[in-house]
């Protein structure tokens, strides 16, 4: 399943003599350390757990093979023998310039007795990359090896490189779309050296702490609450000596870099990387197997999609992100809507609905079932009638007739059961009760409670596996459902009793900026002018953003309008602000789907306005808001959307047609333009016949009045 290999270009070195000595080398952690995806992982390691019907750990090292790696240590210790004979199994242990070598351990509880392990076997004789078995992503490693390297020269202390990229949390949750908390960076944005680090900030108390030696060291510095830790760390030698030294780092980045920045007697430090337009994610909670399995149907991690990674002639792709393997049985009355994959050998019944989900190999689903943002996994029944949203179901289980998964339920390996009906999240559902549980968070009570004939129904088989202690209330934020409407208005509303007393006691996080000292501070009115100016257009991306999502993960609509109303008050903007966004993302999307004449781009546009029409009207409150939705059209007509300049009287028409733009709106906006000089007037001009109409339909109107 490896993607073909690009070494030449990635491998960095300052003479051929010491790239054959030291060869490039990866440490992979196939290991978490975490208890997020149990009970699974009770019975199976993450690292082979299927994402999108591939194991997890083939992404990365699919990455690593064509990054230009040529020794990987695979660090094993829960379920070790699982992955070591995977490994032994797989087309891994026999790939050209690419050896793939397991270290085992059944003593290691964190990272750390990992890094000290492995500097004791001293295998590792250069600079290195070090990354979990849980990581997808596809950038080159060129430019930050070589960056790495550059310091490294420069500056003996430089021991560490971090792959960050831009992320903006949401501003109702202070998390990431992959379900992490809100992360705080400084950097240096000259040298790019990595300051401050903090993921577990009380935003509430509306500041963060900074060293002040930080500041006065430092001629600039950004702290950025925008930036997404991708979990690649490019490392020199030092690094596992530094574990090896210091017992008691444990957690890579809450231990290990946390204390060298804090640390001022060795001088050690760490640097960042940003990529733009490569990918490059970890998955850390179901919310994030959620996002990456969606990002790779959607080809965000593109070459490193299944139907490379198996073969083209073993998966095809088919229109609106629809992948299908071979030996597929699909009923003619069956839907298979977008961004949907169906795994070899499965077997699916009349009138069965499927969206947004995932289905494995050798299933056999029944007549009548719906399934929509669901992850099933292989060798699954699932009996007529049956309906399942944004619910997970492990190998092997058995749903019998008219069972019903709610959003955030999932059933680990082999559940058989009669009947089923799960209104809530909370729970999470396995056939055997394991002998042995290691708890590695002590502040949490987990048990097993073992369900009766009432919820399984007579003959079925489980256990509900029940985490106390307030965890539920917190679970939202890593399930693998969409965050509850309820949920999100009490959050909104929290933020703004929260933000009122914050600025009454003028202590207000805000957006990245720039620290810099008083006498940098008399900026101009064109500096504030040209901040504005940025902030729109940081603005509008993410209104496209959070829209391009809503669209690809069948978001509802009010989820959507809630999420835009976040972005208006995090950013200080008015309602205008945002019908002028949303109508941007609307057209652009209409614009760069498929289309081959004007009568299919009208086309477009009539199906995402229909759709979202909606969520447009939630921000258009009058009429000079709906003439801003017209002055923007415009200008997308003259700019970034020129295909639409022959189009723009029948979109005004359409427009018109889903009342999202009254008639006084139009005929404003054209009395308006009479004065304007003649190059302002070329839509105005395009539209006179409708305009006309309107015109007469309200002479009309007005007669049948008097």
């Amino acid at each position: 399943m490896g993607a073909q290999k690009k070494g030449a270009t990635a491998r960095v070195s300052e003479d051929p003599e010491e790239l054959a000595r030291h060869p490039l080398q990866a440490i992979l952690l196939a290991d978490s350390f975490t208890t997020k995806f149990r009970p699974i992982t009770l019975e199976r390691p993450k690292v082979l757990l299927p994402l999108v019907n591939i194991p997890m750990i083939n992404y990365t090292l699919a990455w690593l093979d064509s990054a230009g790696v040529e020794e990987v240590f695979v660090f094993c210790c829960a379920h070790s023998k699982q992955v070591i004979d995977y490994l032994e199994s797989s087309e891994w242990s026999s790939q050209p310039n690419f050896s793939v070598t397991t270290i085992e351990s059944h003593n290691s509880i964190s990272a750390g007795d990992a890094l000290r392990l492995i500097y004791e076997r001293n295998v590792i004789h250069g600079d290195f990359v070090l990354i979990s078995g849980d990581t997808v992503s596809n950038m080159s490693l060129t430019q930050a090896l070589q960056e790495h390297k550059d310091r490294r020269k420069k500056d003996a202390n430089a021991i560490m490189t971090m792959v960050v990229k831009q992320s903006k949390p949401s501003p109702i949750t202070q998390q990431s779309r992959l379900g992490t908390d809100e992360l705080f960076m400084a950097i240096n944005p000259v040298t790019k050296q990595l300051l401050y680090y903090e993921d577990k900030a009380e935003y509430s108390k509306g500041f963060i702490s900074l060293d002040k030696t930080l500041i006065a060291d430092n001629p600039s510095v950004i702290l950025h609450n925008d930036k997404q830790d991708c979990y690649i760390d490019i490392c020199s030698q030092e690094v596992l000596s530094l574990f090896t030294d210091n017992f008691d780092y444990q957690h890579l980045r809450r231990h290990f870099v946390k204390g060298l920045l804090v640390d001022d007697i060795m001088g050690y430090k760490i640097f960042t990387h940003e990529i733009h337009s490569s990918y490059a994610a970890r998955i850390d909670n179901f919310r994030s197997y959620d996002t990456i399995s969606k990002d790779i149907i959607q080809r965000w991690t593109y070459p490193f999609v299944p139907d490379v990674l198996c073969g083209s002639s073993a998966i095809k792709v088919e229109r609106q992100g629809t992948y299908r393997a071979s030996d597929v049985t699909l009923s003619r009355s069956a839907q298979l809507g977008s961004f949907t994959f169906i795994g070899q050998g499965t077997k699916i019944g009349n009138d069965t609905k499927i969206s947004h989900s995932v289905i494995g190999e050798r299933c056999t689903i029944g007549s009548n079932v719906t399934i929509e943002g669901s992850y099933i996994w292989n060798n699954v029944t699932i009996e007529d009638g049956c309906q399942l949203r944004n619910a997970i179901v492990c190998d092997s289980v058995i749903l019998k007739s008219g069972a019903v998964l709610q959003p955030g339920v999932i059933l680990s390996f082999k559940l058989d059961n009669s009947l089923l009906f799960l209104p809530t999240q909370r729970f999470l559902y396995f056939n055997s009760q394991p002998s042995k549980i290691v708890m590695r968070n002590w502040n949490m009570l987990t048990v097993l409670v073992a369900l009766g004939s009432f919820d399984l129904g007579t003959g079925g088989v489980g256990y509900i596996w029940t985490v106390f202690e307030g965890a539920y209330d917190e679970e939202w934020r890593h399930s693998v459902a969409p965050i509850p409407t309820d949920k999100l208005v009490k959050l909104m509303l929290d933020k703004d009793e929260d933000e009122e007393l914050l600025t009454q006691d003028g202590n207000v996080i805000s957006a990245s900026r720039e620290l810099k000292t008083d006498s940098d501070g008399n900026g101009s009115e064109d500096d504030d002018n040209e901040d504005s100016r940025d902030d729109y257009v940081s603005f509008e991306k993410e209104v496209e953003a959070t829209f391009l999502r809503a669209v690809h993960e069948n978001v509802k609509v009010d989820l959507a309008v809630l999420e835009v109303n976040a972005l208006r008050l995090s950013y200080n903007m008015a309602s205008v602000d945002c019908g002028g966004a949303i109508f941007y993302s609307m057209m652009k999307l209409a614009v760069e789907s498929p289309h081959n004449s004007a009568s299919e781009l009208h086309r477009n546009a009539a199906d995402i306005v229909t759709t979202w029409q909606k969520l447009l009207k939630s921000f258009l409150h009058d009429i000079d808001e709906e003439i801003e939705v017209i002055l923007k059209f415009e200008e997308m007509c003259l700019e970034s959307a020129k295909e639409f300049a022959a189009l723009f009287p029948q979109i005004l028409h359409l427009l018109y047609d889903k009342e999202i733009l009254q008639e006084d709106a139009i005929l404003r906006w054209a009395d308006e333009k009479e004065g304007a000089d003649e190059s302002d007037k070329v839509f105005l001009k395009r539209s006179e016949k409708f305009i006309q109409w309107l015109r007469e339909a309200e002479e009309e109107e007005d007669d049948e009045d008097e």
